[in-house]
């Protein structure tokens, strides 16, 4: 299985002013069976922002691409039902017990004017085959509504978990926006119910963006022994954040003991791209 992780395209002003037509024939040059979005789609969640990222996503050549919603995604109180439109038209998984979620604005005002949507977190699964097996994908929401700083909702875990329990799959992985194992200065404040939520469901991949910085690092559970690992991309989007790593990462026959993984970093040169390959060996 080969895998392509994307990220923090930020389409909107943060995204680069070139055409995308020469990234995407790069993308396109992997031929990936599954591509990983780990959100930050858009700038400001405006409507004509994931307009363009959905356009973008839908340019690559392949047959499975799941994408989640990162913080920037979620600065409207649209944004679900902007992400359903242009991004993915997933059907999210609903709180067990309303009552019993915390997270801010989980739920607008049934009041509010001109909402379809008035539930804000987006969870979901995705179930894909490929070559005979199936690989369970965990989409987790760790996004408030107008907010930077991540917060798991731990109800929406509890709902998810309860979800998985019921699904039938060979193999697991999470995307999550932040990190669950480093931070940065807009962190997930309780990452820790988060590294919990991975080891009750024995999840061994984790993938995610946020900081615009690459780390691959992994963890273990002494006590529980369990290990996963954290794949962490760079960003697509460094029009005017010149410290940025503008990269994607390709995973060559991913979670095996061959895997290798293709770290592709993108220069901004005016209009034109430029790309530099390295090559990491986890084993």
């Amino acid at each position: 299985m080969n895998l392509l992780h994307i990220s923090d395209m930020h389409f909107g002003p943060r995204h680069w002013h070139g055409s995308s037509k020469l990234l995407l024939e790069k993308l396109n040059s992997y031929a990936p069976d599954i591509v990983v979005n780990t959100g930050d789609n858009t700038t400001d969640a405006l409507e004509s922002e994931f307009e363009a990222a959905g356009k973008f996503l839908k340019s690559i050549d392949c047959d499975h691409i799941v994408s989640i919603a990162g913080n920037h995604d979620k600065r409207n109180m649209r944004s679900a039902e902007y992400f359903r439109q242009y991004i993915d038209d997933i059907e999210v998984i609903r709180p067990l017990d309303r009552e019993k979620c915390a997270k801010k604005n989980i739920f607008l005002d049934a009041n509010a004017n001109g909402l379809k949507e008035h539930f804000t977190d987006i969870n979901f699964l995705k179930s894909i085959i490929i070559d005979g097996v199936s690989l369970l994908v965990v989409c987790l929401d760790s996004c408030e509504l107008y907010e930077d700083n991540g917060l798991a909702d731990r109800e929406m875990l509890r709902a998810v978990s309860h979800a998985i329990g019921k699904a039938s799959y060979d193999r697991v992985i999470l995307l999550n926006h932040h990190s669950i194992l480093d931070t940065d200065s807009d962190p997930l404040f309780n990452s820790r119910i988060v590294i919990e939520f991975v080891i009750e469901n024995n999840i061994e991949h984790v993938f995610c963006g946020h900081t615009h910085q690459l780390s691959v690092m992994s963890a273990t559970d002494l006590y529980r022994k369990h290990s996963f690992t954290q794949y962490k991309n760079g960003s697509l989007s460094s029009v005017n954040t010149p410290d940025d790593t503008n990269m994607f990462l390709y995973f060559e026959n991913f979670g095996s003991q061959e895997m290798v993984i293709h770290v592709v970093r993108v220069i901004v040169e005016g209009e034109s791209l430029k790309f530099e390959e390295e090559l990491i060996s986890p084993t």
